[in-house]
């Protein structure tokens, strides 16, 4: 090839050179404009879907899929327990819970104006019968499904962004503006939507409740941007992440839950 390379150019007159390279540029701008032709008449389009959570993808040994890492409390010690399994003959995240509380997180930046629908699939062994959405102490269940959305300081008053600065000074970076839960409640009324009781910042909103599915296969799917309006009576900023978690330890109970492919898309 440097051979041939060689010869084609050693063949050129001066300022041939100048030439192909203006040459190259035109063609290069005329790509680009035709590309940005065919994606605004629709020819192309940008991807309709993001796959957030891979579970289905086989890992080695079992491995976490890309992008996941543990979520965890300082004050809780008794972990969740997560694995990537094959249950039903696909990948899927298994998660068991034994007094004891933590999730997986993906930390992801999606805007939710443009990728508003969330779906997944779920199923839970059991359900927790001391949980209680309105308690600190039945602040359990056996899936969640938490989104959590990015502060933005243009659109925070003074005093609140004083205390994201703080807050960001010891933890090193800043905590959600606002966090939907998406649970599987043992007796709430499905639709219903509650503050959580350790913080008001998250808004939990019951979708799944009582006995009635339990050990089967849910599919779900939720318009995020209509769910934070209604919880939170505002339009909502920039998705920051997305976590599962299965938690017991304010009940002191046991739960097992299994969760499939988390998507986003456009509709």
């Amino acid at each position: 090839m440097r051979k041939i390379t060689g010869r084609i150019m050693s063949g050129l007159k001066a300022g041939d050179n100048q030439n192909i390279h203006y040459g190259i540029k035109a063609v290069a701008g005329l790509c680009f404009i035709l590309l940005f032709l065919l994606i605004s008449r629709g020819v192309l389009a940008v991807s309709d879907v993001l796959v957030v959570g891979n579970f289905s993808a086989s890992t080695p040994d079992g491995t976490m899929p890309k992008g996941w890492k543990p979520l965890t409390f300082k004050k809780i010690k008794t972990l969740s327990r997560y694995r990537h399994v094959v249950v039903d003959g696909r990948w899927v995240i298994k998660a068991r819970s034994e007094n004891g509380a933590s999730g997986l997180i993906r930390k992801i930046t999606i805007n939710p104006a443009q990728y508003p629908i969330i779906s997944w699939q779920w199923k839970v062994k059991n359900i927790l019968s001391k949980g209680d959405v309105s308690k600190k102490s039945g602040d359990d269940y056996p899936a969640r499904i938490y989104i959590t959305f990015a502060y933005d300081s243009k659109k925070t008053g003074f005093w609140e962004g004083v205390k994201f600065d703080a807050y960001k000074m010891v933890y090193g970076e800043y905590p959600p503006v606002g966090t939907i839960s998406y649970i599987w409640a043992n007796k709430a009324g499905i639709g219903r939507i509650f503050t959580n009781p350790y913080a008001d910042r998250v808004k939990m909103i019951v979708i799944e409740s009582g006995t009635d599915r339990v050990g089967k296969w849910v599919r779900e799917r939720r318009n995020i941007a209509d769910d934070y309006r209604a919880a939170f009576k505002k339009n909502p900023p920039l998705i920051s992440g997305i976590a599962i978690m299965t938690d017991t330890d304010n009940t002191g109970q046991a739960a097992t839950a299994w969760y499939g492919d988390i998507i986003m898309s456009r509709q």
